[in-house]
């Protein structure tokens, strides 16, 4: 079947309809993983015998493929009563497994600022929690700002995997397409030049920022 150049952008409003969705899903499980991956972070330095433990679920975290993870979200949950929303875990599950990856960045982070930082906030009188948060993370947020910020854009990469539980985002607008039409080249190459173009734009902001920080030198 000769792929149809008329066909592919007339179909372009109609995919275009999940875009929406695809933003908002990469935004929140973003910060749903930053969040969560720095509870993880704080949750392996509270205790020693915590650690072990928590090291153990980021390493599951990060070696269960995501796809399996969301199944398991949206498809075995409800046999033991528990149903969500396909939104709800898409953003949840998407945050869940990006957030073992972003808790060894904030990891990092923090074992990159000097010791001696803590230890003069601490002959200050501060508490363990008030110097990781006006002392420590401060200065962490520079540090965590170009993975961070090439972490973003996986989640906006991951969001095509959320067709699989029924989030109408544009892979899932395409497919849509596809069983209505019974050609699925162009509604394919369509979804895929869109998250393409998107993916392109948040480099470009990640960029700007990661320059604004001063961790990239600005362009001449």
């Amino acid at each position: 079947m000769n792929f149809d150049f008329a066909f592919a952008m007339h179909i372009v409003p109609r995919i275009l309809e999940g875009l929406g969705n695809t933003v908002l899903v990469a935004i929140l499980s973003f910060i749903c993983a930053a969040a969560m991956g720095f509870l993880w972070e704080i949750l392996r330095r509270s205790h020693a015998f915590v650690r072990p433990v928590i090291q153990f679920v980021i390493d599951a975290i990060r070696s269960t493929p995501v796809l399996a993870q969301l199944y398991f979200l949206f498809y075995v949950l409800p046999y033991y009563g528990v149903t969500l929303p396909p939104m709800f875990v898409g953003v949840f599950g998407l945050g869940f497994y990006y957030s073992g990856y972003m808790s060894e960045v904030f990891k990092a982070g923090i074992d990159a600022v000097p010791r001696g930082q803590s230890e003069a906030a601490q002959t200050l009188g501060l508490g363990w929690r008030d110097t990781l948060v006006f002392v420590i993370a401060p200065q962490m947020l520079r540090n965590v700002a170009a993975p961070l910020g090439a972490y973003s854009v996986s989640v906006l990469k991951a969001t095509p995997y959320l067709a699989a539980i029924a989030v109408p985002e544009m892979l899932g607008s395409a497919f849509d397409v596809a069983s209505d039409t019974y050609r699925y080249a162009e509604p394919m190459f369509v979804a895929g030049l869109l998250i393409l173009g998107l993916a392109l734009i948040a480099v470009a902001l990640v960029t700007g920022l990661e320059r604004r920080l001063g961790v990239l030198a600005p362009s001449h």
